[in-house]
């Protein structure tokens, strides 16, 4: 099988061999969740319960009319004791749903029927209901994009474009995580079946599931689960694409470059070229939803780094967070060793002050920086030596990128293609000089996007 790649692109430590081996265990009971009730990318959601109600597992608990929205679900039953604002991954305050467990039973109170306890939705069969069927379940579901930008499931499976190809990300590019690599060797019938509905949904011709070189165990057992899919036998074409292990090999653009050989066009979305890409966690999701009637109230992520003495793979409620994790004795932390935590992988994560922050939809892991990983350079002039130039995916010139915003030229830096840009880091790594450049491309998008709303509005 050949191994693809993209142009350009680094590769930072893996670091993955501390949790790569580790089967993924499962937080059973909390004691407490807090839900953020906007967890995805599009319009804000409004709270369905209120302090005091008495919620199931399952239940929607906030929600909101409009195609870009999503509901949130309880992922524990439990008693809504605060509606307030919290801090959250993205280091701002935000809404949040705050449920704890029912007390324990009084000596001689019966126990709840477990039909008190949760509220699924009754299962569908994917490939017999409507496409419009379909998409609703998708919604009602909650299921937004799990590998990090939180877009919803529904609208990216209801493309304005014929789609002839669904490919899987199982790249996981990023140092440190290996949630998805573990999902595919432990749910590969699941992951196959979720490349499947999805294909039937878009009315695409062929499933590819994408998986790095470095995740070479993975591969027999999805060629396996493939071979047995009763979907590939009623002629379903879905198959493996082996790819290069480099940075950022599971961005979208790159993804399809790499195995149909098609560019997005700038400002382009993967369906301008046929595509649709899903992660592996949220094709699993799919299935659960399906099957099971199950919302997205939990999530698979990775928790290591050199402050995690004993790292792991563990699925997880929403709303939980790593406390509870360490509490339950799935992980332990060196709190004196500890210097830095970043909620994602440490190319495109978030840092964050504190491990008490609640895990979302889209939190893929959380890195326990001792001080080595942690430590911080002190930025120097750029020496024009074109290394960032070179390693950047997207093909665009960063060093010049930084020039403009720095020069607060934004007109100038979306001609050179500020909003092409895919903030994966790359140029920031490569760059001897320790240029903040990916910093200072979010900071320059914001202020570019004010600056055109600003524009709109008095135009009107």
């Amino acid at each position: 099988m050949a191994i693809k790649t993209f142009r350009g692109g680094a590769h930072p430590p893996e670091r993955k061999d501390r949790t790569s081996g580790l089967s993924v265990e499962r937080l059973l009971e909390v004691k407490q969740v807090v839900i953020p009730v906007n967890q995805h990318f599009g319009a804000p959601l409004q709270a369905l319960a209120r302090v005091g109600d008495k919620v199931k597992r399952g239940q929607k608990i906030a929600d909101a009319e409009g195609r870009m929205t999503v509901p949130v679900h309880a992922s524990m039953a439990g008693i809504v004791k605060k509606i307030e604002p919290r801090m959250q991954s993205n280091n701002l305050e935000g809404l949040c749903i705050v449920i704890e467990a029912f007390p324990p039973l009084a000596e001689g109170e019966l126990a709840p029927a477990p039909e008190d306890l949760i509220d699924f939705m009754p299962p569908l069969d994917a490939f017999t209901c409507t496409k419009e069927e379909a998409l609703a379940r998708v919604r009602a579901a909650g299921i937004v994009g799990m590998g990090g930008a939180g877009f919803p499931t529904h609208v990216k499976l209801a493309p304005s474009k014929p789609i002839t190809c669904v490919i899987a990300n199982g790249a996981e590019c990023e140092p440190f995580l290996t949630i998805d690599g573990r999902t595919m060797i432990e749910r590969a019938d699941d992951v196959v079946e979720g490349v499947a509905i999805t294909m039937k949904i878009v009315s695409a011709s062929e499933g590819i599931i994408a998986v790095e070189d470095n995740k070479v165990d993975a591969i027999p057992l999805l060629e396996k689960a493939i071979a047995a899919s009763p979907r590939t036998r009623a002629g379903m074409k879905i198959r493996v694409q082996v790819l290069k292990t480099k940075y950022p090999q599971g961005g979208e653009k790159m993804l399809i470059t790499a195995i149909t050989g098609r560019e997005v066009p700038s400002g382009g979305l993967p369906m301008d070229v046929g595509c649709v890409v899903q992660n592996i966690g949220t094709l699993c999701a799919m299935v659960e939803a399906f099957r099971e009637g199950k919302p997205l109230i939990e999530r698979g992520l990775t928790v290591t780094g050199s402050a995690c003495t004993k790292p792991t793979n563990v699925i997880v409620p929403i709303g939980a967070c790593v406390a509870d994790i360490v509490e339950a004795g799935l992980a332990k932390v060196d709190d004196e060793a500890l210097k830095g935590i970043i909620f994602g992988g440490p190319m495109m994560g978030v840092a964050v002050p504190s491990y008490q922050i609640p895990i979302q939809k889209n939190s893929s892991g959380i890195l326990l920086l001792g001080e080595e990983e942690a430590r911080h350079y002190a930025e120097e002039t750029c020496i024009r030596c074109g290394r960032c130039i070179r390693a950047c995916s997207c093909r665009l010139s960063p060093a010049l990128l930084s020039v403009a915003i720095e020069n607060g030229d934004y007109k100038e830096a979306e001609a050179i293609g500020l909003l092409d840009c895919i903030e994966c880091g790359t140029c920031s790594f490569v760059c001897p000089a320790r240029r903040n450049l990916v910093q200072r491309f979010r900071v320059g998008k914001q202020v570019l996007r004010s600056m055109k709303q600003k524009e709109a509005q008095n135009a009107r």
